[in-house]
């Protein structure tokens, strides 16, 4: 058996190829697109590498990869949190005790060397990155936000002595094919009480206009919440050239105050899933026509992001931004929403999906670890 650190071309593209082999003929894995992973393991192209410490290693076995685990200091986090936690990301293992020992170990003794006290994960350079680690809804399909893992994961996790650090659970949602009178009448007193204006981004070039504020406000929305660290202007257009070719922008909306700043945003997307099952990886012709035949006529959407200005939170705009993403749901005949993550402790976000006709579907979990505070200075 031996370790590899991933620093060439040919290695990041087999780190990146490892989930292929292990989750083939899983029904519930979606694949990301090859090239985005090698992309985003690689610091001459990923811009979060500029506030972070990363490595990666693979774990090979007469000859063949049987695992992987990259290694995050991400010190914008850690100076926002005051906590010296490094972060292992991207684990992906056989069920072979030796295999996950030498992953780890290698994992945390960089982690160690850098002075961090302890290691948590999976997360990854930010919360539109990569994170937790399935342990609930095995059974059920990924979405291209969120992550799938086997169940033996988990187990190998809590030998190893991670402990849970926090949860994410997601809900199935079924959508009515009316919206509810009250909620039409709420929301327009909403609207009139607070001077408040809908937008509905009607195409790409509009969502470009107003992309770089939209995650202004999350930043700010976010700021306070676990493993969130605020993006920059490049990591922005980063973020907007990865995702813009692949929403349908005529289901995102935002609010605005009387000045015209925004408030609020919701960003649903047509569910991916399957097409990015189709493409296996590789965006071909017939997966790119997959893709852009799920944007138009799908019937379930993953809702990837929302986001409420501090000072408009309690306000109902929550409330004013689903009823009209609704509509236009309604309209193009969506009868399902997939939350994706909400931390557990978001007792309003949950409490509000929880009016819907639901079901908790998954859980996603992360988890922590303290080193040793002698094992920590010996290493460093």
């Amino acid at each position: 058996m031996k370790i590899i650190e991933v620093n060439t071309p040919a290695l990041r593209k087999e780190f990146a190829l490892l989930p292929f082999r292990l989750y083939r003929g899983n029904p519930y894995w979606v694949p990301p697109i090859l090239k985005s992973e090698i992309n985003n393991i690689n610091p001459a192209v990923n811009p979060f590498f500029r506030f972070c410490d990363a490595k990666f290693w693979i774990v090979q076995k007469n000859g063949l990869t049987v695992g992987r685990i990259g290694a995050i200091i991400h010190y914008a986090y850690i100076e926002k949190t005051q906590e010296k936690y490094g972060r292992f990301t991207r684990a992906e293992f056989i069920d072979d005790k030796a295999v996950v020992d030498a992953l780890f170990e290698t994992a945390e003794n960089w982690i160690k060397s850098k002075g961090m006290n302890g290691a948590m994960g999976p997360l990854g350079f930010s919360n539109l990155d990569s994170q937790a680690m399935l342990v609930e809804g095995f059974d059920q399909l990924a979405s291209v936000a969120s992550v799938y893992h086997l169940p033996y994961y988990k187990d190998h996790l809590e030998r190893l002595g991670y402990r849970k650090k926090t949860d994410w659970i997601e809900f199935r949602l079924s959508l009515t094919s009316e919206i509810p009178e009250k909620a039409v009448r709420v929301a327009d007193i909403i609207q009139q009480r607070y001077q408040l204006s809908v937008i509905r981004m009607k195409s790409k070039r509009i969502m470009r206009k107003f992309g770089r504020q939209i995650f202004r406000l999350f930043n700010k929305s976010f700021y306070e919440l676990f493993s969130f660290a605020p993006l920059d202007e490049k990591m922005i257009d980063h973020v907007l050239d990865t995702y813009l070719p692949i929403i349908n922008p005529e289901y995102i909306h935002i609010v605005v105050n009387n000045e015209q700043k925004i408030v609020g945003f919701i960003v649903p997307v047509p569910s991916l899933s399957k097409s990015m099952q189709l493409a296996q990886g590789k965006l071909s012709l017939r997966a790119i026509w997959s893709i852009m035949r799920s944007r138009k006529k799908n019937d379930t959407v993953d809702l990837f992001l929302a986001g409420i200005d501090p000072e408009y939170q309690a306000k109902g705009v929550t409330s004013l931004l689903i009823t009209k993403a609704q509509e236009v749901m309604i309209k193009n005949g969506i009868t399902t929403v997939e939350t994706t993550g909400i931390l557990e402790d978001n007792f309003k976000a949950i409490q509000h999906w929880k009016n819907y006709e639901h079901v908790q579907n998954k859980r996603r979990r992360c988890f922590i670890k303290d080193f040793d505070k002698q094992d920590s200075e010996s290493e460093a």
